[in-house]
């Protein structure tokens, strides 16, 4: 293996390092938010367990009044005899339907109460409920002469069709809040608005606001709950023309039952309950005034399979008046990147394609080319090959570059060992820099011509490490072995756990740690280096890595992972071929022997002139140095 090699390992090294660094501040983080959340969680059940004690002691004070063989006393929970009959009146059920979407909703808060997403199915190939029975609680907040909820009152039903449904809480006989739905045909978005009339008699004048509570429970839906739970998360985007899409935490570090709560004080334009591969959005079309936003996982052995418990309080701004209208949207369906772009809402954003890099290389290029090869062809396996194949092929220049700077100082070796020999000692250190700077100008070579072409493939490189498990399209296609490419393949359950490895086996992370080696092997081929640190080096590339990889590749989805295998492959043939037809040592060694002594009478450039100048000034001040501790002695 040689150098520009282990520069290239040691800087993936360094990634690692880096990111295993930033996942310890991220965690320290998490656990100094959670630490604040369950702070406020605290005061909150401080406050219900003061109102219970108020409520059983009014309701001790109206058994009293019926001793004596008499009917307890009835005690009014509001003084509104409206609201008091709609908090009392039992609850109905209704339904929007349309070719996506099922949604269920109850007349008690007159809310959605479950969500089928038709024509998709859960891992255990059960229909797809987005939202479940008793899994989602949404209301109003505000005050008329008293503090309410709108989500604990019936409403009553207005209309109800197929596509549109009108639910009103009454306040009197002439003042209401009313909920319109409206599902168009052939759409995940339902528009919901919050209808007012009559209000302003019973809300007071100074107020011009209420508030959106939305707690949900967010199912699991795919089989790895690890990848699910990675990718599951609260997202909100702020207005205007920053279009900045913060994540609300995925949780790293933090425990499985690890949560996140953020305040955000600004506006805001949507925030969605994430999920892996949907997404529960509400969208305010003229802006959230600020909100506090909460989630928090269950643990993997939790009995009703639900996956995390998300929260949303939101304050909305409106003009006050006799009929006021409010207007919402929606959206129940997946995190397809082409459908939640066509609501041109920025709604796409919350598909985890990377940094800004990154994400330009997968929305600009390999997202278009997926989707074109899509078009012709339905096996997704093939589709990954034959990215694969067009990706090796645009950065063969960069690979042909690389080798053959490879090659070139392979043929260097000889002149360098004697070079390292003319120089044993560490004083010498400088002048062996030197001269072998010296001796790559003449020759012709780059010191960075193997690593810099190496350093621009790991965009391409960590564009597909995001791309592959965030797209929709590979949900529960399969290919070969692998029933579902968008989680990991298993050919073995294994029944048990194995700290970092997991309870399968994998056949695509084994034939991955597999091609690693082998294209190691290749990629060394007959170099000997006698240092004991390229020893040490060569054997943690042929083994470790291997099997480091293993353990990464056995949890991660397996169009990943066959895409790996796929690029080791095609790595070992663009060798094979760059060897047999384009690398011939004897030319290049001519070339390199011509080159040098072309180079002897070359002008050296003004940075090989500062270098110089500076590795002259380093000399004089070690032999300054070494004058004054001999005087000394």
């Amino acid at each position: 293996m040689n150098k520009n090699t282990i520069i290239g390992i040691t800087l993936i090294g360094l990634l690692l390092i880096g990111f295993s660094v930033y996942n310890s501040r991220v965690a320290r983080q998490q656990q100094e938010i959670q630490r604040v959340r369950d702070s406020v969680a605290a005061a909150q059940a401080f406050e219900y367990a003061e109102e219970m004690a108020r409520q059983m002691a009014a309701d001790s004070a109206a058994g009293q009044s019926g001793q004596d063989g008499g009917e307890p006393a009835y005690v009014s929970t509001y003084a509104n005899p409206f609201l008091e009959e709609a908090y009392n009146a039992g609850e109905d059920f209704y339904y929007l339907e349309n070719n996506r979407l099922r949604i269920m909703y109850s007349t008690k808060g007159g809310q959605a109460a479950s969500v089928l997403v038709k024509d998709f199915y859960t891992s255990d190939s059960t229909a797809l409920y987005l939202m479940k029975e008793d899994y989602s609680d949404f209301g109003l907040q505000l005050y008329t002469d008293q503090y309410i909820n709108t989500g604990g009152f019936t409403y009553e039903t207005v209309v109800s069709n197929d596509s549109t449904l009108v639910m009103r809480l009454y306040f009197s006989d002439t003042a209401f809040i009313e909920h319109r739905y409206f599902l168009p045909a052939d759409s995940y978005m339902v528009d919901f608005d919050v209808h007012m009339v009559n209000m302003d008699r019973h809300i007071p004048r100074n107020a011009s606001q209420f508030e959106i509570a939305w707690n949900m429970d967010v199912p699991r839906l795919e089989r790895g709950y690890k990848n699910e739970q990675n990718y599951s998360t609260v997202d909100y985007k702020y207005p205007g023309q920053v279009k900045k899409i913060e994540n609300l935490g995925i949780m790293r570090g933090g425990g499985r039952s690890g949560g996140n709560h953020r305040e955000v004080t600004t506006r805001i334009e949507w925030f969605a309950f994430q999920q892996q591969y949907f997404s529960a959005i509400l969208r305010a079309e003229d802006n959230f005034e600020s909100g506090n936003l909460s989630m928090k996982f269950y643990p993997e052995t939790d009995t009703e399979r639900r996956l995390m418990a998300c929260s949303a309080s939101t304050l909305v701004q409106y003009d006050p008046g006799a009929d006021v209208t409010v207007p919402f949207e929606f959206y129940y369906g997946p995190n397809h990147f082409r459908t939640l772009k066509s609501y041109d809402c920025d709604f796409e954003k919350i598909v985890p394609l990377g940094g800004w890099l990154v994400r330009w290389i997968n929305r600009g290029i390999i997202i278009p080319v997926f989707d074109l090869f899509g078009r012709f062809i339905s096996n997704y396996g093939i589709i990954i090959l034959l990215l694969t194949v067009l990706i090796k092929l645009v950065i063969s220049p960069l690979t042909l570059k690389s080798y053959m700077s490879s090659a070139k100082m392979n043929v260097l070796r000889p002149e360098l060992d004697k070079i390292n020999a003319k120089y044993p000692r560490q004083e010498d250190a400088l002048k062996k820099q030197q001269e072998t700077m010296d001796l790559y100008r003449k020759a012709g070579v780059s010191m960075f011509g193997g690593c810099l072409p190496m350093l621009l493939q790991f965009p391409v490189l960590f564009a597909m490490f995001r791309f592959f498990p965030a797209s929709f399209e590979l949900r529960q296609k399969g290919f070969l072995w692998a029933d579902d490419l968008s989680t990991y393949d298993s050919i073995l359950d294994l029944g048990f756990n194995i700290p970092l490895y997991g309870d399968h086996v994998s056949l695509f992370a084994i034939l991955c740690a597999l091609s690693m080696y082998f294209s190691a092997r290749m990629t060394q081929g007959s170099n000997v280096d006698n240092n004991p640190q390229m020893k040490s080096m060569r054997n943690m590339t042929l083994y470790f890595m291997p099997i480091f990889m293993l353990f990464i590749c056995n949890n991660l989805s397996s169009g990943l992972t066959y895409y790996y295998l796929l690029s080791n492959l095609i790595m070992m043939l663009q060798t094979w071929i760059i060897r047999r037809f384009f690398v011939d040592e004897e030319k290049i060694m001519a070339r390199v022997r011509a080159a040098s002594v072309k180079g002897a009478a070359k002008p050296k450039s003004k940075f090989q002139q500062r270098l110089e100048a500076i590795q002259k000034a380093q000399q004089e001040a070690i032999r300054e140095q070494q004058k004054q501790q001999q005087r000394r002695r």
